[in-house]
């Protein structure tokens, strides 16, 4: 007997876990018309960046050892949907309140009318017909409720795989040999060691000493175990302790899903004890003796949910390896990109004080990530996004962080909807050109970047149009608005040159000539409008991502639109006589923005006035695309 109450829901696409590459691939589902279902096992979206965990969403541009960005030339900053939500952040979060983050992604996911939110559930079960899964068990212990859901594809981004692991798809654990896929940065042999997790901390500076006295289960450090870590970082004249120590991470040699309690006590206890460390000196320290002036600093907030970095590994119709990666391999079947180095840290963590906190070798340039390596090899059915995608150890240290896994979210999600509304199987689309050109079509319509793949749809009418503007800078001409690429990305570290079309890929009007400016779309026959579309620059070569770090943050343009963007357009169109205004946009921040038309209006000319940016002396557009 239970008291469960049972539930069937119908929907076409199914995504469990709602971290950010759940998140993204639901919202993009949504948005591409399937009915969606987002089971979160939390009671907040967004995984290890929720206010439950606290990490930074970084990705292909890079931070901290290995920065990948210059203005105008390296633009690597994902685009899509987690732009979007970065740029919601950075202005509506102005106080950098983690929990102004999950409400923002909560705020997003409820206002798509296609997507169902259950928060604080879990799915515990599938029901498989033949290679197919038919249906997943979710339960909400909270409410008693039990849900059947049915489904045409199921997307698993819960991390650990709990989904796929249930329906029995084939997975990887652990670190692969040197000889398995001919990786030169694999150990030797095989092993069941993995990354490890850490929990973030927060500090708060106070106007008195504030005393602090560790639990008598904390964990000691003597200065020489921390050689690498606490005392290899740069010394300041008034050290901050605002943010967490990354580095402060165990468990790698464990099992990190059977074992997670086990490590997140012994995380509470290297917390602890570094903290101590830092606040009272090492073991035999005199008293008054301060290295690290933290007298007026005390905890303010400390997680009690690991930030878990690896586990199961599920092996899809591709697995990623080393090579791919450091080749920018050219995949046909291209979903998503990515950057960030290949970031390898020692499995023991803190225990391992002889060996650097994480090696990290740089990815010469932008690679792409197919969805070969984001559908299952045994079930047709099943999908991954996030740090369970198919990826040998060695590629899974590149492709794992967070805002890589956000534009696989938006690569799996645009593809499962594609499949799923025209009643193709995913394993399938991999194979056929004609239904991948219009996955990827959909992705670069909606802002994702894909590295050599640029605009080719043809229902755009801009593509056709003679443009010109009230003023123009060299090499950032009017007509860059239809290049087909939203970015520069062939400066050094961008994308593979052969693929990088080099370029200013915006128009640009002249500083002299002041604001307003205007871009003129003309047409010889008229043409039916129904939608237009503005990319705007925000910035793509600097870092933005919400973080308690006072030092990173401090690289970014923070509670304020990024300076680049338009803030006040107008869209008007010439009716043979005099403009009439079609739309007027003010206290923009956003890069993309569609403005669909109501009536549909028969033009030949329409032009995009800008009267002001968000900071810089001269407007500029990245696309005009026109429906």
């Amino acid at each position: 007997m239970t008291i469960l109450e049972d539930h069937v829901l119908e929907c076409e696409i199914l995504v469990a876990g709602g971290g950010m590459a759940g998140c993204c691939a639901a919202i993009a589902a949504a948005r591409c018309g399937a009915r969606v279902i987002l089971c979160q096992d939390r009671s907040v979206l967004g995984g290890n960046a929720s206010s439950e965990v606290r990490m930074h969403i970084v990705g292909a541009n890079g931070t901290g050892h290995f920065d990948r960005g210059e203005e105008l030339q390296t633009e690597a900053r994902e685009g899509g949907i987690i732009e979007e939500l970065r740029l919601e952040n950075c202005v509506c979060n102005p106080q950098r309140s983690a929990s102004m983050f999950d409400l923002i992604l909560y705020e997003k996911c409820k206002a798509e009318p296609n997507l169902m939110l259950l928060l604080n559930t879990f799915v515990t079960a599938v029901r498989l017909n033949g290679d197919r899964i038919q249906q997943a068990i979710a339960e909400r212990q909270s409410t008693e409720d039990r849900f059947t859901i049915n489904a045409e594809i199921f997307i698993d981004c819960t991390g650990d795989g709990r989904l796929a692991a249930e329906a029995g798809a084939l997975f990887m654990e652990g670190r692969e040999g040197q000889a398995q896929f001919q990786e030169k940065l694999a150990p030797e042999t095989a092993d069941n060691q993995r990354l490890g997790s850490t929990i973030l901390m927060q500090a708060r500076r106070h106007d008195r000493p504030m005393p602090f006295v560790a639990p008598e289960w904390a964990r000691s450090f003597k200065k020489e175990e921390l050689k690498l870590r606490l005392y290899a970082t740069p010394g300041e004249e008034e050290p901050t302790h605002e943010y967490g120590y990354w580095w402060a991470e165990w468990g790698g040699t464990l099992d990190t899903i059977k074992e997670n309690e086990t490590i997140r006590d012994e995380l509470l206890a290297i917390v602890m004890g570094i903290w101590d460390h830092v606040k009272n000196g090492p073991p035999g320290t005199p008293a008054g003796d301060d290295p690290f002036s933290a007298a007026h600093w005390a905890l303010d907030w400390f997680g009690f949910l690991p930030g878990k970095r690896e586990s199961r590994r599920f092996i899809g119709r591709h697995v990623l390896t080393e090579e791919d990666l450091l080749s920018s391999r050219d995949f046909p079947d291209a979903i998503a990109y990515g950057g960030w180095s290949l970031d390898l840290h020692p499995p023991a963590g803190i225990d391992a004080p002889e060996e650097e906190p994480c090696t990290q070798h740089p990815v010469p340039h932008l690679y792409n990530v197919p969805l070969s390596a984001c559908v299952s090899a045994d079930l047709s059915n099943l999908m991954f996004a996030g740090r369970n995608i198919s990826a040998t150890h060695v590629a899974f240290s590149s492709t794992r962080v967070m805002a890589t896994c956000a534009v696989i979210g938006q690569g799996v999600g645009t593809a499962a909807a594609y499949a799923a509304l025209h009643n193709v199987m995913p394993a399938d689309a991999i194979s056929n050109p004609a239904v991948m050109k219009q996955i990827q079509q959909r992705l670069i319509r909606d802002d994702a970047y894909l590295v050599g793949i640029r605009n080719e749809d043809k229902a755009d009418f801009a593509q056709t149009a003679r443009i010109t503007a009230s003023s123009e800078q060299v090499g950032y001409e009017a007509v860059n608005v239809i290049s087909g690429q939203t970015r520069s990305v062939h400066g050094d570290q961008g994308a593979p040159p052969e693929l990088s079309f080099p370029g200013g890929h915006r128009w640009m009007s002249e500083p002299t000539d002041g604001l307003p400016a205007s871009l003129l779309l003309e047409w010889e026959t008229p043409i039916e409008v129904r939608e237009v579309q503005l990319i705007f620059d925000t910035g793509l070569h600097r870092h933005l991502t919400l973080s308690h770090h006072d030092g990173y943050t401090s690289k970014m343009v923070w509670g304020a639109a990024q300076p680049e963007t338009v803030r006040d357009y107008s869209i008007e169109v010439f009716d043979g006589t005099d403009w009439k205004s079609m739309v007027s946009v003010t206290d923009n921040y956003q890069r993309r923005r569609v403005h669909p038309v109501e009536t549909q209006l028969s033009v030949s000319q329409f032009r995009v006035v800008v009267t002001a940016t968000n900071g810089i002396d001269h407007a500029r557009i990245c696309e005009v695309r026109v429906y």
